[in-house]
């Protein structure tokens, strides 16, 4: 019953390797954020708008964090419909789409909620606020899927608060979120589900 109820093929390896993008798109930001300490840009819409790619950290910033995200999703999708084949299962099946949706829904809103704080220069929040609302999408959807997903989700939501707490410190807590949870929630997943 509870083969049929939630959808299973979810790729741990997949998590792993998102982990390892965020990691690196974390390092990158550092670099792209120490050099705008350094040249002493400041950011805010106005300028995102009006200035040079190469001296505009917050668009730097979000194309490498819309780059690590295209990689993770791309990453997702193949491996675990690589895993679905490998044991005879569709990937597109009423659990996988409730589940698709359940995840969907929260990310949203959170996205626009997100964008919205940087619309108002509220740019210490962005991180938190990425890592909660991920964190209620994963809790969301491991309803239809691995449960481990759902301790993912917690861990992410909790260092999204406590990132709250430390403002200024985004990149790392995004770091230790995106990439250290998924590392290990991956590994978790494919030792315990992928191999068999």
């Amino acid at each position: 019953m509870n083969r049929s109820t939630r959808f299973i093929s979810l790729s741990g390896l997949s998590g792993i390797l998102a982990g390892f993008y965020a990691i690196i798109g974390g390092i990158i930001g550092y670099f792209i954020l120490q050099r705008a300490q350094i040249n002493g840009y400041t950011d805010s819409i106005d300028r995102m708008i009006s200035t040079p790619f190469n001296q505009n950290t917050s668009v730097q910033i979000i194309l490498v964090a819309i780059v690590v995200l295209v990689l993770a999703v791309i990453t997702a999708f193949f491996l675990t419909k690589a895993k679905a084949k490998k044991y005879n299962q569709k990937i597109w099946t009423k659990q996988s789409i409730r589940l698709v949706l359940n995840f969907l829904a929260p990310l949203s809103i959170g996205g626009l909620f997100t964008l919205i704080m940087l619309y108002y220069g509220f740019i210490g929040l962005v991180a938190p606020c990425m890592l909660i609302f991920y964190g209620l999408a994963c809790m969301n959807a491991s309803h239809f899927t691995l449960g481990t997903v759902k301790y993912l989700g917690l861990t992410c939501a909790i260092l999204g608060l406590l990132n709250l707490l430390f403002i200024g410190y985004g990149l790392y807590f995004w770091m230790a979120g995106f990439g250290i949870c998924h590392i290990l929630y991956g590994s978790i997943m494919y030792i315990k589900y992928d191999k068999q």
